[in-house]
């Protein structure tokens, strides 16, 4: 796996966008210059985040979005699991 995160990724898993890989290994977000935990889903390229609306609901469970435009940045929070072993041997 890369050391990118994708440009489009979704934690619902019926979205076309949802990589449990990369949800395993964290995935943080930055938008408008202050980093947010409460993204749903995102994508860099169009520019916007999809965050809960509260604690509401639509009428089948699923919490209620909203789609917020501006400049977003995303970073995985910890390393590949074959990256941080092969970092490791190479300094010897």
């Amino acid at each position: 796996m890369s050391d990118t995160p994708p440009d489009h990724l979704s934690i619902d898993p019926r979205s076309p966008y949802f990589d449990q890989a990369a949800l395993e290994r964290g995935v943080g977000i930055r938008f408008k210059g202050a980093e947010r935990t409460d993204v749903e889903e995102y994508s860099i390229s169009e520019g916007w985040i999809r965050v809960a609306l509260g604690k509401k609901m639509d009428r089948r469970g699923r919490p209620l979005t909203i789609k917020l435009t501006g400049p977003v940045e995303a970073w995985f929070e910890r390393p590949a699991d074959g990256a941080a072993e092969g970092a490791a041997t190479d300094g010897e």
